[in-house]
């Protein structure tokens, strides 16, 4: 297991493929779909080829990706948090989901604060982007809590028809 980094209630991890099962059922979530979108994930085997050509992908070309934060106290995935770095824009973003018995609870605002400080302050990012659908409030308010402010509405792709929101954090 090579853990990124650890908050009092959570560990953050690299995804592997034996994760196949928790995101298969996180990104058929009704709010991944609704507010993040549909990867096309039906099967293990198409959870296992989204770990390998995304996340673990990403580790490979440009040393982070999104994270499986772990409960400790369950040992159970309860979601992903983590840095990715799109080519549609300039600089790295926040990313973060997670399962619908795991929201509520903060786990989003400790996992997504630890992610900022590793992103700061082990890989010296000091400027970090976050996109969100407009309707995405919660999403909204935890990065607003974070220290993100927005920049502007854009569209991106695959979805250019929809529109997305840009939030940026420096410093």
């Amino acid at each position: 297991m090579s853990i990124v980094v650890e908050t009092p209630r959570l560990v953050l991890r690299r995804l592997e493929e034996r994760d196949a099962a928790f995101v298969l059922n996180l990104v058929n979530d009704a709010d991944w779909l609704k507010f993040i979108g549909d990867k096309g994930v039906r099967t293990l085997d198409d959870a296992r080829d989204y770990l390998r050509n995304g996340p673990m992908a990403m580790y490979a070309q440009h040393g982070h990706g999104l994270y499986c934060v772990q409960s400790k106290a369950s040992g159970e995935p309860i979601g992903m948090c983590g840095l990715i770095k799109r080519d549609t824009l300039p600089d790295v973003d926040l990313g973060y989901a997670f399962l619908p018995q795991a929201r509520g609870g903060g786990h989003a605002y400790e996992a997504a604060s630890a992610t900022m400080t590793y992103a700061r302050e082990t890989l010296d990012l000091q400027r970090i982007l976050a996109i969100v659908s407009p309707g995405n409030a919660r999403s909204i308010a935890l990065l607003e809590k974070l220290g993100f402010h927005f920049d502007k509405s854009l569209r991106l792709p695959p979805k250019e028809d929809q529109e997305t929101l840009l939030y940026v954090a420096q410093g």
